[in-house]
């Protein structure tokens, strides 16, 4: 479910019995796991013989490929596997490409640009394929201010002047949609959860680029909806020379994201002074894996990322224990590169018992366990809605004691130099430790 949403290319094998109509109380039985499994990802799929299961294979790869990326699953009967087999031939061609977005397309979108004084981009996950200095080549022609949806920080450096971070959920940044005379929202859905609005809040001309058709019908109802890919736009568009507008020329994008900082800071108190000594302290190319925590929440608007895709979050499902099974994934494919996983004290619970892979697996890996002592954010989303604070404070386990009894090192920094310490130390260790942070710790 998480992949599906977050448009991850995860193709799913999974055994399934034989029989389950006729024969009942097997082992692991369900009513219907094929059924189960497509509730939460783009198509599930049962093979009941080999050239089947590599039809179904190729297919997952082709749309993997070709479309936007979504978890696919496909169950093959015990039976089958415990069967022999052919080997599956080679494919014939080369996997198919992602739409690309027309010529007379591009140009009618620089079209619009050049005739706005006010343009906004609002750049998706979608964009995560397009070379960042391509996209700041197209940002810089246009004048246009830009906003990052979460899955897209990384994509124009921090300090770019005409980057507004990824600030698009602070409910004042309708003010400068208020302002736009065009948006063009490139590979992002403009989902609930980037937003957490109905709308921009423009009034002007919408342009959207997708490679799905899915979004570009959506609930946004874009004046201009044109299929296609996100590189395929850029490459277009910086080749086309865009003339500058100078509507936003005494836009302090700084000064705005200061502010918004600000906001962000004083909603949670206590967590972006945390955020600062990390970013400060991290090598560039850390990868950071996130899960459903304030920490998160506050991250992932004042941490300012200088590589695209670095940075993994739930944001669309919402995955409680996602960041350390998530973490490990990301450690073991990037051996020997700075891997960092957050969790709150509660979601780290989900799935704590993944510490004891990542001991096996010796992974160097930092873990910060933020620990609030409680279940914050229902708690003020409950206070909000005017109700009683009920069943949001849960009995800890001492965290550190808890990764010792896995064989993992843990530690508890006091202030923020000790805090540095630990992650560098973490990064050069021959496994996981537990960072335990609590409020006050900077």
């Amino acid at each position: 479910g998480q992949a599906y949403s977050d448009s991850s290319a995860v193709l799913v094998l999974s055994s399934c019995l034989d029989e389950t109509a006729a024969i009942q109380g097997q082992l692991h039985q369900m009513l219907d796991q094929r059924g189960a499994a497509a509730t939460v990802c783009d198509w599930s799929h049962e093979a009941r013989t080999a050239d089947a299961a590599y039809a179904l294979i190729d297919r997952a790869l082709d749309e993997f490929s070709g479309a936007r990326k979504r978890s696919k699953h496909i169950q093959v009967p015990i039976a089958q596997l415990e069967g022999v087999a052919d080997p599956a031939r080679k494919p014939k061609s080369k996997r198919p490409t992602p739409p690309q977005v027309l010529a007379a397309d591009v140009s009618a979108v620089a079209d619009l640009i050049a005739a706005a004084d006010n343009p906004i981009f609002v750049l998706g996950g979608g964009c995560l394929g397009v070379y960042p200095a391509l996209i700041a080549d197209v940002v810089e022609q246009s004048g246009a201010l830009v906003f990052l949806t979460y899955a897209a920080d990384g994509l124009l450096p921090p300090d770019h002047p005409q980057n507004l971070g990824c600030f698009l959920a602070r409910p004042t940044s309708v003010e400068l949609f208020n302002q736009a005379d065009l948006v063009v929202a490139v590979g992002s859905e403009l989902a609930e959860v980037d937003l957490w609005r109905n709308n921009l809040g423009h009034t002007c001309l919408l342009v959207r680029v997708d490679i799905d058709p899915m979004v570009l019908a959506d609930r946004h109802r874009a004046d201009t909806r044109i299929l296609g890919s996100a590189e395929s736009l850029f490459a277009g568009l910086t080749a086309l020379n865009i003339s500058k507008s100078s509507g936003w020329a005494g836009t302090d994008t700084a000064e705005r994201k200061a502010t918004w900082t600000r906001e962000s800071a004083a909603e949670r108190p206590g967590i972006a002074e945390v955020c600062a000594v990390l970013e400060n302290a991290l090598p560039k190319d850390t990868m950071i894996f996130s899960d459903m925590t304030q920490f998160a929440y506050v991250g992932k608007e004042v941490w300012s990322m200088s590589h695209p895709g670095h940075w993994h979050h739930p944001t669309g499902f919402g995955t409680l224990g996602y960041a350390l099974p998530a973490a490990i994934g990301g450690a073991m494919g990037r051996r020997g590169k700075p891997t960092l996983a957050i969790a709150g004290d509660y979601g780290f619970q989900y799935t704590v018992q993944e510490l004891g892979a990542a001991v096996e697996m010796k992974l160097s890996l930092p873990i910060i366990v933020w620990d609030n002592a409680k279940l914050k954010e229902i708690e003020d989303s409950m206070q909000r809605a005017q109700i009683a604070p009920n069943s949001v404070i849960a009995h800890n386990p001492d965290f550190c004691a808890l990764a010792r009894a896995y064989g993992a090192n843990a530690v508890a920094p006091q202030n923020a130099d000790e805090l540095v310490t630990a992650v560098t130390e973490a990064f050069n260790a021959d496994g996981p430790t537990v960072i335990y942070l609590t409020l006050g710790v900077v």
